[in-house]
C-alpha cells in the first residue's frame, strides 16, 4: 500500500455487525428482525452445534418461510458471522479491573474459556483474518489493555495476547472433546481418564516407550489435581514476564495515533451516509461548543459588571453614612 489510499468494499455481514447496514422494512406484524433471527440461530447452535443451523431450520423455528429470512440476512455466511459476534459478547469488566497485567491476562484467559464452553460451536468458526467485528475487537482491546502499563511495543503486546488466546482455544477444544465423550458414554471425564490410563498401562511397555512408561508409572495421567492447561498458561505468562523484565526498548505512545489514509468502503452507500452524518454531527458539536463558550464568557462579563456595580453601590452607601 505504501501509504496510498485503497478501496475495500464493506461486506454486508460486517456492516450488519457494526449496525451500518440498512434493515429491510418489516411487515405489518413486525415479528421478524435480524436480532431475533440471530438469537434463534445461536440457540440452535448451543443445542446441536453448527450443523443444526441452516436458513431453513431458523425459519422453521421462527415460523416463517426461508425466503423471508433472506430479506434480513442475505447469506448463511453473514448469519454465521452475526452468530459469532453474538456468542462472543463483550469482555467482562474483571479483565480491565485486574490489579496487574498478569492478573489481567489470566482473567482474559479464564473469561475466554468460559465463552467457548458456553458456546462450543464458536470453536468451529473458521479464522480467516484479523477480527473485524465490534465484540471480537473489544476482546482484543481488553487483552491489550491488560498490557498497557508494560514497556512492550505494540507488536509484542499483540503477540502476547494471541499467545494467551491460542493456549485458551486449545484448552477449550480439549475440554469440549471430553464433554462430548462424557455425554455419549455417560461416564465422567475424570473416570474416562482413569480408564484410558489403565488401558495405556497394559499396552505401553518400558522397552518400547521408556519415557511414557515412566510417566504412566508416576500416575501423571490419573492425577485429578494435575492440570496441564494451568501449567501451560502459567509458563506462557512467565515468558511474557521475562520479556517485560528484560525489555530494553521504549513503549509506544498511543497519543496522536491516526489510521493510515484510506478510502475504505467508498462504494457502500450506507457507510458513506453514516460518515457524512458523523461529519455533520461533529460540525454541530463544534458549533454548540463555540456557542457555549460565548454564553459562558458573556455570563462572566455580566457577573463581573454586577460585582463592580454592587461594589460601587456599597461604597456610595458607606460614604453617605459617614
Amino acid at each position: 500500500m505504501n501509504g496510498d489510499s485503497f478501496e475495500v468494499e464493506l461486506p454486508r455481514g460486517i456492516a450488519l455487525a457494526w449496525g451500518v447496514a440498512v434493515n429491510p422494512q418489516r411487515g405489518p406484524k413486525r415479528e421478524l428482525s435480524i436480532e431475533g433471527i440471530v438469537d434463534v440461530a445461536v440457540t440452535l447452535a448451543d443445542e446441536g452445534g453448527l450443523p443444526a443451523v441452516s436458513m431453513s431450520s431458523v425459519a422453521a423455528t421462527l415460523g416463517f418461510t426461508t425466503m423471508s429470512l433472506y430479506r434480513y440476512v442475505s447469506a448463511k455466511d453473514d448469519l454465521l458471522l452475526l452468530m459469532q459476534e453474538s456468542g462472543t459478547g463483550l469482555p467482562p469488566r474483571r479483565i480491565a479491573e485486574a490489579d496487574t497485567w498478569r492478573d489481567g491476562l489470566t482473567a482474559f484467559a479464564e473469561e475466554t474459556l468460559a465463552t467457548y464452553l458456553a458456546h462450543p460451536w464458536l470453536l468451529d468458526m473458521p479464522i480467516r483474518g484479523i477480527p473485524n467485528t465490534p465484540n471480537n475487537l473489544a476482546w482484543m482491546d481488553a487483552g491489550l489493555a491488560a498490557l498497557r502499563d508494560t514497556p512492550l511495543d505494540w507488536s509484542s503486546r499483540v503477540a502476547s495476547v494471541l499467545l494467551v488466546t491460542g493456549q485458551t482455544r486449545f484448552q477449550a477444544l480439549i475440554e469440549r472433546g471430553y464433554a462430548d465423550r462424557s455425554r455419549e458414554t455417560g461416564v465422567a471425564p475424570n473416570d474416562n481418564d482413569l480408564a484410558d490410563a489403565h488401558i495405556l498401562g497394559n499396552l505401553v511397555t518400558e522397552d518400547a516407550f521408556p519415557q511414557l512408561f515412566a510417566a504412566l508409572r508416576s500416575g501423571v495421567f490419573s492425577d485429578e489435581d494435575n492440570n496441564p492447561f494451568t501449567f501451560g498458561l502459567g509458563r506462557a505468562l512467565d515468558g511474557i514476564e521475562r520479556l517485560i523484565d528484560n525489555w530494553h526498548g521504549s513503549a509506544p505512545d498511543p497519543v496522536g495515533w491516526e489510521p493510515p489514509a484510506t478510502d475504505a468502503f467508498p462504494r457502500d452507500e450506507v457507510v458513506t451516509r453514516a460518515r457524512q452524518a458523523r461529519r455533520e454531527a461533529e460540525i454541530r458539536l463544534r458549533d454548540a461548543q463555540r456557542r457555549e463558550t460565548e454564553v459562558v464568557k458573556k455570563a462572566r462579563e455580566r457577573q463581573s459588571r454586577k460585582h463592580d456595580a454592587d461594589a460601587r453601590a456599597a461604597l456610595k452607601a458607606a460614604a453617605k453614612s459617614i
